[in-house]
Order: C-alpha cells, then structure tokens, then sequence
C-alpha cells in the first residue's frame, strides 16, 4: 500500500509536523481543521464558535477537492470542542455542509486545542 499526501494553498498549512491529509487504501485522511484564515493563519473571530466551524470546514472541503475527494464522499468525521455548550452552533453549522445523508460522527469536549482554538474536526472521505 502507498501512501499520498495532500498539500494545497487554499488551506492553512500544518502548524506541526504531519500533512493536511494523506490518501491511503481508496481514502482521504484529513488532519484536523482549524477555523484559521489560510493568509494570515489567524482564526477567523476569536470568540465565534459558528464563525470558526463555518472556516474550519470551508479549509476541510479544500483540501477534499485537491486531494481528489469532496464533502459528500466524507464518511466519518471528528469534532473537538473547547466547550460543550458550543455543540448546537457547531451543529447548525456542521449541517449546511453535509445537508443530505451525514456522515458518522464523534464530538468530543477537551481541555484545550491548538492555537486555543474553540473547534477542531478531522473527517475521512473516500478517495474516488
């Protein structure tokens, strides 16, 4: 089995060592997603979970297209959140980008993400 990765510039790059995603075994494993502008690579609003999700997964969508995939080829996807209060904004949001048959899901509340962000989400898509 090799293995691909996937780089593009409509996405924030990675702030550590590992790829935005890498296409393995017909899939595409995408790195968590922050709601960071891919410019500046500062978040979108600070203190707007809506505002960060909407961003997190518009950066998660590219880096599907160049990997090959799409948003609707995503069969399971990630959230971790600064706050568990923040779960119905994150969902409102969540559902306009997979309106029609959703992919499976975990949420998880954690101590702190990257950057102090308030939303992460990784998702694996099928490749073709």
């Amino acid at each position: 089995m090799s293995k691909v990765v996937v780089s593009t510039k409509n996405a924030p790059g990675a702030i550590g060592p590992y790829s935005q995603a890498i296409i393995a075994n017909n899939q595409v494993f995408v790195s968590g997603c922050l709601g960071l502008d891919k410019d500046t690579m500062a978040f979108v609003h600070e203190t707007d979970v809506s505002a960060q999700t909407k961003r997190a997964l518009e950066n998660m969508k590219n880096i599907l297209e160049a990997a090959g995939s799409s948003m609707e080829k995503v069969v399971k996807t990630t959230i971790l959140l600064k706050s568990m209060d923040d779960f119905g904004a994150v969902n409102t949001v969540y559902a306009t980008f997979f309106p029609v048959d959703p992919p499976a899901r975990s949420t998880f509340a954690v101590a702190c993400l990257p950057k102090n962000a308030l939303v992460e989400i990784e998702c694996i898509a099928i490749h073709q």
